[in-house]
């Protein structure tokens, strides 16, 4: 499996940012990244194709917010708040704070 390709912070550009998180299910990965070390992409796919999440992880990895490491079949995806951070201080805690709620778990009925 070859490896994916991650800009370096110093090419993150604030329209690729703001255009992967104007989705809301790549939102919501991001969210659910903010709150985790790493998690699979099945972990976060909400069972949606795996060609509709590969290509949000995709549009996440080349706006510089997601890295994705290969652990045998496995993606590992981890937010890339550091980098993030530094590149567009207060960005994401800004855009987090606005969406408290996951698409997902709003979809879910309460128990």
């Amino acid at each position: 499996m070859r490896p994916h390709k991650h800009p370096p912070a110093s090419d993150f550009v604030l329209e690729r940012v703001l255009y992967a998180l104007s989705d809301s299910i790549r939102l919501d990965i991001v969210r659910r990244l903010a709150g985790v070390e790493a998690a699979t992409c099945g972990e976060l796919d909400g069972g949606r194709p795996k060609s509709t999440v590969s290509h949000h992880f995709k549009v996440l990895r080349e706006s510089g917010l997601v890295f994705t490491e290969n652990s045998g079949t496995i993606h590992m995806n981890s937010l890339r708040r550091i980098d993030i951070d530094a590149r567009f201080p207060g960005l994401l805690d800004a855009i987090l704070a606005q969406h408290p709620v996951s698409v997902f778990e709003a979809a879910t009925p309460a128990k």
